[in-house]
């Protein structure tokens, strides 16, 4: 049976494209949907960009035909805009004037046809949930989904091999194909290794003898900066052993790192740890600079009209950042805060000799950036389309880091399988280009409180 996709307004916002990611079915778009996007044409940002980018999709269309009465697309479906159904009844607690309720009442003035099944295509729960509670169909937009959280990559897999190739790994590493893992109930397989995945590669007769390695063409290799200290910090656990080669490595070979774990694991302290020590430490000339970026430092606004600089003005954003720093410029744990002054100065002196940049993300686009460092804090609180438009700004010799707990995100309409920063580890998985870690809830380094706080709440 032929289906009928109803597309609300934050579908369009989130994927200007979705109006053609639905095959040979038939996608109506309510007259309310247009009017919404006609107020948000104006608006700063990424929200105005592609809600300026959803109209030119639907003028393309326009071209080819009459939408009120159906345009055919090139997936074999048909377009078209519904300006009926203003007189079907809703429930007298559901206010006629509002626009999600505008598009219930088309949604239930095409299901009392009964020509097609009708589905409402929607980012807005509660909206779902009226819908089913008027016997509507309704969906999230599906396209930018991956996998749930615990089916996710997480970059590392644990391996066993035979006595006599474990002996021998540091000096020729072991083929993908002679490594095997078991289940619970002993039954063996050979798992599914991708390239740049990392491996704790353990002896079949001796699962105390352990080593650290990371495939690469089909070989698993030993960990090159295994012994490390970038910054003055030292590996506590595995997963940050593995961090630190993704990040150690120089930007031809490992342009993009991408970073998942829960709070506590290290991701920015170790992120920042190895950028002093490439650009303060052993200033080789890798890199320019160091570039902080936050999603929620205003990557879908404008930075607004008080006063002060864009500096001052994220600042209070950028403030976990400001945290990590005072922990690496002063090492001395016993005497770090027994001079705030001091360490403050410690602190902006790397700012005022442009180590370090922040910057709020509305300015990264249209740019090609050079040499750069370049964190993205929070990764997490990004759609797709934000994700790709960061990497695509990388130029030349500039390393991208992803950073980011898929569990935390404060964002309207995304969540654990649509954000960017899951959205981005499915698709660039097996890329030689991209390396990726997801520290676990144990890896946790912050305090012990921090620690059982994750084990328990």
């Amino acid at each position: 049976m032929e289906k009928i996709y109803i597309l609300d307004t934050n579908v369009l916002i989130q994927a200007p494209y979705a109006v053609e990611c639905f095959e040979d079915n038939e996608v109506v778009l309510p007259m309310t949907v247009l009017e919404e996007l006609d107020n948000l044409k104006k608006e700063e940002g990424e929200k105005g960009a592609n809600v300026r980018k959803a109209i030119r999709i639907l003028e393309t269309h326009r071209g080819n035909g009459n939408l009120l009465e159906g345009v055919r697309t090139e997936q074999g479906g048909i377009l078209r805009v519904e300006k009926n159904y203003l007189n079907v009844e809703l429930p007298p607690d559901l206010l006629e004037h509002k626009s999600d309720n505008r598009i219930l009442k088309v949604c239930l003035g095409l299901s009392k046809e009964g020509l097609k099944q009708v589905i409402l295509v929607t980012k807005d729960i509660l909206l779902r949930i009226k819908a089913q509670l008027l016997g509507i169909q309704a969906e999230d937009f599906t396209t930018e989904q991956v996998a749930g959280h615990e089916e996710q990559y997480l970059g590392r897999k644990e391996v066993f091999v035979s006595e006599e190739l474990f002996k021998d790994f540091k000096k020729k590493g072991v083929p993908v194909e002679h490594v095997y893992c078991c289940d619970s109930n002993g039954t063996c397989s050979h798992p599914e290794l991708f390239e740049n995945e990392f491996v704790i590669l353990k002896a079949d007769q001796s699962s105390k003898k352990t080593q650290l390695g990371r495939v690469e063409k089909g070989v698993i290799r030993k960990l090159e900066f295994r012994k490390a200290t970038p910054y003055g910090v030292t590996p506590r656990n595995v997963g940050q052993y593995f961090l630190q080669e993704a990040l150690m490595q120089p930007a031809e070979k490992a342009p993009l790192v991408i970073v998942k774990g829960m709070a506590g694991t290290s991701k920015t302290f170790y992120s920042l740890a190895v950028g002093l020590e490439k650009v303060l430490n052993n200033p080789s000339g890798e890199y320019r600079r160091i570039l902080i970026c936050r999603p929620n430092a205003l990557f879908d606004s404008d930075i607004g009209f008080l006063p002060g600089d864009e500096q001052e003005k994220i600042s209070p954003l950028m403030r976990p950042i400001m945290d990590n720093l005072e922990q690496l410029v002063d090492s001395n744990d016993g005497e770090r805060y027994s001079n705030e002054q001091e360490l403050q100065d410690k602190v902006q002196e790397i700012f005022d000799r442009g180590l370090i940049q922040t910057e709020a993300l509305t300015f990264i686009r249209g740019r090609s950036i050079i040499k750069t460092y370049l964190i993205i804090d929070e990764a997490q609180n990004m759609t797709p389309a934000q994700i790709k438009g960061i990497i695509t700004r990388a130029g030349k010799e500039t390393k991208i880091v992803l950073l980011g707990d898929p569990n935390q995100i404060d964002r309207p309409y995304l969540d654990d399988r649509t954000n960017g920063l899951s959205y981005a580890a499915e698709h660039m998985k097996g890329s030689p280009l991209c390396w990726q870690i997801t520290l676990l809830s144990e890896e946790c380094e912050r305090s012990a409180l921090a620690t059982e706080a994750i084990c328990r709440l």
